[in-house]
């Protein structure tokens, strides 16, 4: 596997791949790869003839109240990780490759980064949509993998991708889950073994929807479905509910019956200190 830190190599690299007529995917990450991450580089095994994983720390993602500096990074043990799934170029840049001090440019998307992720987090999704273009136009990948857990993201690109033109397929993988149901994250890492106990409340209120909605006799709507996992995880000690809401899970649209397209989608921060989201189809 080959480790790549300059944009102009990786520009090369990719280059020669499509003119040897390989099929490229792109799995973009931002490192401390757990399960989760490698179920996607073995995904884009199966889609293409060439594999690449980009690994950045982005920093215009970050609010300045967010843990930038705290968040887990081993570029030794990701390497490692990486080219133990076969993935044939894992490209880590350092900030100052991707963004020289005159960067200015920013791809803002009007409506769907609003809401949900977006309305705790001001200007995320601007930083995550500059940051997918620039990749995409580094390696010009034929199909780009990313997770569903990250539904708002996946949404957003997918949006980016139809209204920009960009000629690369966006599959989505579904949540990996411990198996007590906890969604695999990087942040799990800051929870302390009692926290982690209480993060499996986030799972279990998007279950305990599912079962409503699939009982024949339920006539519950959706605002009481929403209402009814805010309670069942406010009764955890040590939660705070960011959101809970039910939305289409194409277009984020909120949802006012359920239907095949219902997603619940919820963000809870644990103790005031981490921030954890998770959702999940209601039939």
């Amino acid at each position: 596997m080959k480790l790549i830190e300059k944009s102009e190599e990786v520009v090369r690299l990719t280059g020669g791949w499509r003119e040897e007529g390989r099929r490229i995917v792109l799995v973009p990450t931002m490192g401390w790869f757990h399960e989760g991450h490698l179920s996607l580089m073995r995904l884009a095994r199966s889609l293409g003839t060439r594999t690449i994983v980009s690994l950045f720390v982005n920093p215009i993602q970050f609010g300045p109240r967010e843990d930038l500096a705290a968040y887990p990074r081993d570029l030794d043990r990701d390497r490692r990780l990486a080219e133990q799934e076969g993935v044939d170029a894992l490209f880590a840049p350092v900030a100052e490759e991707m963004f020289e001090p005159e960067f200015q440019t920013r791809v803002s998307l009007t409506r769907i980064s609003l809401g949900l992720c977006g309305a705790d987090r001001p200007g995320h999704f601007d930083g995550v949509a500059t940051i997918v273009t620039k990749l995409f136009h580094l390696m010009t990948p034929h199909v780009a993998v990313f997770g569903e857990k990250d539904l708002q993201q996946l949404a957003l690109i997918r949006r980016m991708v139809r209204d920009l033109n960009f000629q690369i397929e966006i599959v989505g993988h579904p949540i990996v889950r411990e198996k007590d149901g906890l969604a695999l994250s990087s942040r799990n890492s800051y929870l302390t073994a009692a926290e982690r106990q209480t993060a499996l409340c986030l799972s279990q209120a998007i279950g305990q929807a599912r079962d409503t909605v699939r009982d024949s006799s339920n006539t519950t709507s959706v605002a009481d479905l929403i209402a009814g996992a805010i309670a069942f995880i406010n009764a955890h000690e040590g939660c705070q509910v960011d959101y809970v809401t039910i939305v289409d899970r194409w277009s984020l649209a909120p949802g006012t019956t359920i239907n095949q397209d219902s997603v619940m989608a919820l963000a809870v921060k644990i103790n005031g200190r981490v921030r954890l989201i998770d959702n999940g189809l209601l039939l």
